[in-house]
């Protein structure tokens, strides 16, 4: 079950604004999964794979459009490290669960976006907020590559090339996907108005200026106040390629507690205000990140 919706992801954004879904960890942990593993959801791949395209079907019946895989933090290495030999057959399955999951929930297109987390996320301790992990951009590509080709195999319809914390493995990213024959969108987590790793917004995002295979670029895994500042400066440094932003509830982690503390600021009540301000400023595809659930994504949908 690999073949995608007839209409391509591009075509459909040039119409308008696609729904993306929400944070899929945390919808996995609100159905009673256990993700304190360094594999984090792409070891349900393997042990409970039912739960994943349960949870996939919870946010198409929210109203989302673009499935994220549950491969952002998955990696031969990892794999390997549990002794599943068959890494090849996970990585398709990631794709193959959310194409499952659609058909099951909805006769609408839908389409299924391969999850590339980055370098720091299949580390597992919190690099992808950082950046510059000390690896050439070649290094990066030759890490990435084959996540890239294992992830193809399933057919995705788009390659999310997302949590982006620097221009390196951005740029990295970018090399390993060319001529793979898979459009992909790049999406960057940011703060204070720049990469995590510091770099101006403006020099980030023209990385993907006249790369055709790339039909989006945006933010993700970010603050919600972040959004409109990026969306605003990737529209003008690409030319007017489409945005996509999915950041997250605005909660904050206590790493040393494990429990998420504050208010969120986008939250079911003032996401749809918020997300028709980022569509006015160029977003076409707009979701959610970690806690941000279907409760929130049905928000989003009965605005947009």
């Amino acid at each position: 079950m690999t073949d995608g919706p007839a209409t391509p992801l591009a075509d459909a954004l040039a119409r308008g604004v696609v729904l993306l879904d929400g944070g899929l960890s945390n919808q996995l942990e609100a159905q009673g999964c256990d993700l304190s593993d360094e594999l984090w959801s792409a070891r349900l791949l393997a042990e409970a794979p039912g739960e994943i395209e349960a949870a996939h079907a919870a946010y198409v019946r929210a109203g989302a459009r673009v499935l994220i895989t549950s491969s952002y933090q998955a990696s031969f290495g990892g794999f390997g490290g549990r002794g599943w030999g068959e890494a090849r057959k996970l990585f398709r399955r990631s794709t193959e669960l959310a194409r499952s999951a659609a058909r099951a929930t909805t006769p609408d297109p839908v389409w299924v976006a391969g999850s590339v987390g980055p370098y720091g996320a299949v580390r597992a301790d919190g690099g992808e907020y950082r950046g510059r992990y000390g690896l050439s951009v070649r290094e990066l590509a030759d890490f990435h590559r084959p996540r890239v080709e294992a992830l193809l195999e399933g057919g995705p319809d788009v390659l999310a090339l997302e949590t982006v914390p620097d221009m390196d493995e951005a740029e990295a990213l970018l090399r390993a996907v060319e001529g793979c024959g898979v459009p992909v969108w790049l999406s960057y987590t940011v703060a204070a108005g720049r990469t995590r790793a510091g770099q101006p917004l403006a020099e980030a995002f023209a990385l993907a200026q006249g790369n055709d295979q790339v039909l989006a670029v945006g933010v993700n895994c970010c603050a919600a106040e972040e959004v409109p500042h990026a969306v605003e400066t990737a529209a003008r440094a690409t030319g007017g390629k489409p945005v996509v932003a999915y950041p997250n509830s605005g909660e904050g982690w206590d790493a040393a507690r494990h429990h998420w503390s504050g208010a969120p600021t986008f939250a079911p009540a003032v996401a749809p205000a918020l997300a028709r301000d980022w569509v006015a400023a160029g977003a076409r595809l707009v979701g959610g990140c970690c806690r941000v659930g279907p409760e929130g994504i049905a928000a989003l949908a009965a605005a947009l």
